[in-house]
Order: C-alpha cells, then sequence, then structure tokens
C-alpha cells in the first residue's frame, strides 16, 4: 500500500466502539436496512445487506446504511413494532461482526418539506378528499410535517403542516424505542438523521425554516431542542456508552428558498452560518451525542450534500476541519472526498475520518484495491447520481423520477449488480459463441466485457483510433476528470479479457462479418434545426472534441444537460455564453438529478449567463441570432459563435439479425446504455 494512505488505516474509537480504519461508508437514500419504501411495508432487505456485506468483506471500518424511517411510509406502523425484523438484523449483525467492520443503524425524524413528492403523488395530497381517501396507506400530513407551515421543496404550491407537540413528542419516543432494539440486535451504535442537508431535525434548528413561538421555536436553544431530547432519549434507553452520531450540516450554504451558494461565493447565509454552528456542535455535543458525520448544504444547496461533477472534489473539508476545533468528539467529513487529500486531513488531526457514499456503489472493492496497490483497476464514480438518487425537478413540476426509481434507490449506472444482484450477475455462457460488436464506445465496451466474462469469443470493432465513441467529448471539459477517468478504466479493462479489438475499422455492412451474434453501439447522430444560418452553427461534439473554436460571445441552441454543460465550461474559460431553450425550464429531462441540475442553475442565475426561456431560434446571422419570445417578440443578440446542442437520433448500423444497444436503440445516458448492454450480453 502507497504510504501516503497510512494515516487512513489506522484504528479510531466512536465512545467504547473501536472502528479497525478511518474510511465510513456513508449513508445513502436506498440503501437502508430496513426495506421502507416498499408497499408491503418495513421488512429486513436481504440486497441490502448482502450489498454491505460485501463492503464489510473488502475492507470499509464502518457502514452507515441508509435512513430508516422510525414509522413506515405505508401503512404508518412504527419501526420498534416490527420485532421480526430486528430478529434477522441480529442474524446479519453476526455476519457482519466476523469481518471486524462495525455498523451503526441510521434513524430519521422525517424529512419535512424536504420530502421527495412524487408527479404521482401531489395532485393526491393538493385534494382534500383523496389526501383522506389514502390516509390510512400513506399519510402526506405526517410525511410533510414541518416545523412551521411552508412550500414543500419539491411541490412549491403544496404547503407543509405545522407538527405538532404531540408529534413531536412521539418522534422522540420512537428514536429511544428503535434504538434500543437495534442495540439488542447486535448494532453497534445508531446515527440520528440529521441536522443535515435541511431534513426535519435540521429545518427545526435553522430559524429560516421554524417560525414557532413554543418550546421548539425562536431561541437558539428552542430550535435545537428537538435534536437534543432525541440523544437524551436514546441514551436513557441504552445506555451512556452506546454510541451515537449525527448526520451533521457545518452551513447551509443557502442564500434563499430553493437558492443556494456557489463555492467559494461571498454571500449572506439565511441558513446556519459558522458562527452558530461553532456554537452548535458544542451544544449538541454536550447534549450526548459521540460523532459528527458531517458535510454542508440543504436542499436549497442540495450539490454541497450531494456535489455532482461541477463542485471541487473534498468541497466540504475546509468547514468541516474548522468545526472540528470546537469539539471533543469525532469529527467525519463526506462529499466527493479523495483518498490522498482524506489521509492527509486524518494526519493532521483536521478530520478523524474520511467518509465516503456512492464510490461504494460503483466499485465495492475499491479498498482493497487501494490496499493492495491496484488504484489503477478501481473503477470511478462520476458523480452523475443517474441510478443512486435520481431525483430530478423542473419549472412547475415535483419529483418527476420514475416510480420504479424512487422504490429502488442506490442502483448504480456504471455498475448494474449494485442493489440489483437477482436481475444482473455474471454466469458462463451455456453455449460459447462467437461475438461481435460494432462501436467501441461505453455500451460497446460494456457488452464485449461482460460477453468475454462469459466466455465468448468477443471481436470489437470501432471506426475511429481510438475507444471511447461520443463520450470522449462528453468528458472534455475540466470539470470532467472522473469522466476521463473512466474511459481510462474501460480502455484498460479491454486488455484485461480475451477481447480482439479493431480500431479504423468501419461496418457498413453487417453481413461481412463471421459472428453468432452481433451487437450494434454505434450511437446517434446529432440533430439539425431547419432555420437560416444553421450552416454556421458548430455541432456540440465538434465544439467539445475542439474541432471548432468559438469566440468571445457564444449561443448556445438548446438548454439540455449537454447545452449547459458547455455553457458552463465556456464560463469557466471567462467566456460569455447564452442559453436558448424552448422549454419553460433547463434541463427538463426526468432522471436528471437536482443535485446536478440545480447546480447549474444556480450559477448561471448567480453569475449572470444570459438564460431565455421559452424561446426560438428564428435565423443565425455572422454576428448575431435572432430568438423569438414566448410572447412572439423577436430580439437579435451578439453571437461571434453558435453552437447547437439540440439532441441526438438513433444511428444504428443495422437493426434487423442484430441486438442494438444504448443510443443506438433509444437516445439515453450511461445508465440506459450501461444497463441495456447486460440485459443483453446476459441472454447470449
Amino acid at each position: 500500500m502507497d504510504a501516503g494512505y497510512k494515516a487512513l488505516f489506522t484504528p479510531w474509537k466512536i465512545r467504547n466502539v473501536e472502528i479497525k480504519n478511518r474510511i465510513v461508508m456513508c449513508p445513502m437514500g436506498g440503501t437502508s436496512l430496513f426495506g421502507w419504501f416498499e408497499l408491503g411495508g418495513c421488512h429486513f432487505d436481504k440486497e441490502a445487506a448482502k450489498l454491505f456485506l460485501e463492503r464489510a468483506n473488502n475492507n470499509v471500518g464502518l457502514i452507515i446504511p441508509g435512513i430508516a424511517p422510525l414509522r413506515d411510509t405505508f401503512w404508518g406502523k412504527w419501526l420498534w413494532q416490527n420485532p421480526k425484523m430486528f430478529k434477522d438484523l441480529k442474524v446479519f449483525m453476526d455476519e457482519i461482526h466476523k469481518t471486524d467492520t462495525k455498523l451503526f443503524v441510521q434513524l430519521t425524524a422525517g424529512m419535512g418539506r424536504s420530502w421527495a413528492i412524487t408527479e404521482l403523488v401531489a395532485p393526491l395530497h393538493k385534494n382534500k378528499f383523496t389526501r383522506a381517501l389514502i390516509k390510512p396507506i400513506i399519510d402526506t400530513n405526517h410525511e410533510l410535517a414541518s416545523p412551521s407551515k411552508q412550500p414543500s421543496r419539491w411541490a412549491h404550491d403544496i404547503e407543509c403542516p405545522e407538527m405538532t407537540v404531540e408529534q413531536i413528542h412521539e418522534i422522540i419516543e420512537a428514536f429511544a424505542k428503535t434504538a434500543k432494539r437495534c442495540k439488542d440486535a447486535g448494532v453497534d451504535g445508531v446515527e440520528v438523521h440529521a441536522v443535515h442537508e435541511g431534513y426535519l431535525l435540521d429545518q427545526f434548528a435553522i430559524e429560516f425554516f421554524n417560525k414557532r413561538t413554543d418550546d421548539y421555536g425562536g431561541s437558539f436553544e428552542n430550535r435545537y431542542r428537538f435534536a437534543a431530547e432525541v440523544v437524551k432519549a436514546i441514551k436513557e434507553a441504552c445506555g451512556e456508552d452506546f454510541p451515537v452520531s449525527l448526520r451533521y450540516s457545518v452551513e447551509s450554504k443557502m442564500k434563499g428558498f430553493c437558492y443556494g451558494a456557489m463555492p467559494g461565493e461571498e454571500y449572506t447565509e439565511v441558513g446556519r452560518n459558522m458562527e452558530e454552528s461553532e456554537k452548535a456542535a458544542k451544544y449538541l455535543q454536550d447534549a450526548g451525542y459521540d460523532m459528527l458525520n458531517a458535510d454542508n448544504g440543504t436542499y436549497d444547496s442540495w450539490y454541497w450534500a450531494h456535489p455532482p461533477m461541477y463542485m471541487p472534489e473534498n468541497c466540504n473539508l475546509e468547514d468541516v476541519a474548522h468545526i472540528k476545533k470546537f469539539v471533543d468528539i469525532p469529527v467525519v467529513c463526506a462529499g466527493r472526498m479523495d483518498p490522498e487529500t482524506g489521509a492527509q486531513a486524518v494526519a493532521e488531526g483536521k478530520i478523524d475520518a474520511m467518509g465516503v457514499a456512492r464510490q461504494f456503489l460503483t466499485d465495492p472493492e475499491w479498498i482493497t484495491k487501494l490496499i493492495e496497490d491496484r488504484k489503477e483497476e478501481i473503477k470511478p464514480c462520476i458523480c452523475c447520481h443517474a441510478g443512486c438518487f435520481n431525483f430530478s425537478s423542473s419549472k412547475g413540476h415535483a419529483n418527476t423520477q420514475e416510480l420504479t426509481d424512487t422504490m429502488g434507490l442506490a442502483r448504480c449506472a456504471l455498475n448494474p449488480q449494485t442493489m440489483q444482484s437477482k436481475k444482473y450477475y455474471v454466469a458462463p455462457a451455456k453455449k460459447k459463441k462467437s461475438v461481435a460488436v460494432i462501436g467501441g464506445g461505453i455500451g460497446g465496451m460494456e457488452a464485449a466485457i461482460l460477453c468475454a466474462k462469459r466466455g465468448h469469443k468477443v471481436t470489437l470493432y470501432e471506426k475511429s483510433d481510438k475507444l471511447g465513441g461520443v463520450f470522449i467529448a462528453a468528458a472534455a471539459p475540466s470539470f470532467k476528470e472522473k469522466d476521463r477517468a473512466l474511459i481510462q478504466w474501460y480502455r484498460r479493462e479491454i486488455t484485461v479479457h480475451p477481447i480482439e479489438v479493431k480500431l479504423n475499422t468501419e461496418i457498413t455492412d453487417i453481413k461481412s462479418l463471421e459472428a453468432d451474434e452481433i451487437i450494434v453501439a454505434t450511437g446517434a447522430k446529432a440533430k439539425r434545426i431547419p432555420i437560416p444560418g444553421v450552416e454556421n452553427a458548430v455541432e456540440a461534439v465538434d465544439y467539445l472534441l475542439g474541432k471548432k473554436e468559438v469566440g468571445e460571445n457564444v449561443v448556445i441552441i438548446g438548454g439540455g444537460l449537454t447545452g449547459c454543460e458547455i455553457a458552463y465550461d465556456l464560463f469557466l474559460q471567462g467566456k460569455k455564453p447564452r442559453i436558448v431553450e424552448m422549454q419553460d425550464d433547463l434541463i427538463t429531462t426526468p432522471g436528471i438529478c437536482l443535485a446536478n441540475t440545480s447546480y447549474l442553475r444556480d450559477c448561471f442565475k448567480t453569475n449572470n449567463v444570459p438564460v431565455y426561456l421559452e424561446t426560438g431560434v428564428v435565423k443565425i446571422s455572422e454576428n448575431s441570432v435572432t430568438i423569438k419570445h414566448g410572447d412572439g417578440t423577436t430580439e437579435d443578440i451578439e453571437a461571434d459563435s453558435v453552437i447547437l446542442s439540440v439532441g441526438y437520433n438513433p444511428a444504428p448500423v443495422a437493426t434487423k439479425g442484430v441486438h442494438v444497444i444504448g443510443d443506438a436503440c433509444k437516445v439515453g445516458n450511461l445508465r440506459t446504455v450501461i444497463w441495456q448492454a447486460w440485459d443483453i450480453a446476459m441472454k447470449l
């Protein structure tokens, strides 16, 4: 192992519980051991248990599964009222402890105004009759209950009700009873969710959200009373030595309702600022908490707690390291942490451990590979959130995520086996065949690798001189370093398996191939819009690959994800981008996480990047673009260059007698192409 990582592999303690190393697998939505977001109600989740046991066998020090609501989302039963689930948990904990890994169960008070209302549920809540009708199944008044009446983060026209004192006391009691169940099941500790990320306890703590005038609102002590009473109740039920961690946001990074602060920006904090956080951390420690599992942000600045690729690596470290100076308990830092920086921070005493989350979904063996000096084999998480947490939203829409995704979080765009081991697995082929894969992009490489693993003889054909396909262009911007690392990972992985690669070989006639099975992964072609002057526009891919240079003032036609990322790339270069989009918001495609999209929207808003919504393009001239607004008026805007980013059409080289995958089948994203590659390759 590289000596630079040594500090990460030293023991530490939370109360009397010793953790073998300084790497914490942080909680993620969908990884709860109690399968709570299913119509059958809470139950011990064997798929999550399998996920954690595999990571425990790969050297993680402390595991904290995703939230376990104290009360079932469906049917309203309290968690502690399910003794069988805790018996199953006891058996699982015995297996975990054989690996010398420790595990805390994270318990949540609730989400309040941050509850991710879906497009399906939103209409049911707005109507008093349907709200009453569905109450026995799902009590939206309980799920949305907040410290004060206020709009939902996800559906601004829905008002969240004020939580009653009776409800608060019920939750405190449920924390104590559930924690005791966990302790009796052999769990090493619990984590309270959360004075963090704008969830319920955080809403009580933040004056911006809490307008109460009773004992749970107003003064500092009153606003933090709920969280303090929770830990005191747990300690009374479980004893002082039973460890209780707190998920904690150092700063809220909020400028207003649904408006966050950019990294490095000078702004006025409307949530918890550093001055209050210094006081709060000490207060919560004195109340009884034994650890702070920390980062930054709320759902209004969601990209701090769920950093997309646009956020800097180790984005929360400076703030978390600062808050450690004010407490005597261990402090963990999460948020795009890299092992080199994490190890250095631990060695210097800035933090006690490094928190990592979604990298564990992409590569369950990444710690083992780090220990064994196999870093180049680690498949990198690219922070896309496309499989693990693709809660999406745009103007006038609640969470537009599909129901199957809502009920199956913590899957991975890059690793279909994560939380889907029964559906996706590698099994030897019953009959070994010769397989031709046309197209050396991510989909083609994924299909080739899996076919080779199954024992097929694979030949991969790529018309260019390198593997990577259109993803080479997608990975070109400076902030896409993890995307570029992923391409390198694939290229290396191709060499590990017996795959014949033929570069500079374009297949135009599949009849020329001698193969039992043919997989077509030839991607898509950019759309063109029929407007005068369009021939003067630069295609998005040509810009990204550096084939066409652009001037100072650049108009991007199309405000989808690609168009917005191009605009962000131009902004970082110091150029002056403008976005023209026909929809009423940027990035309206479902399945793109709000943490990712809100960063780009907030960045453009903060930095005055012009965005023309509900606007079309009439014509492109030599030095300008004529646009037509929704009210019918036209305007000429300055443009040294125009970049066209209006989508793609599938471009399969063939469709009959072959298996078509990825964008060649239907334009999507990495998740769709990789999962589809598995869908096909598993059947051959």
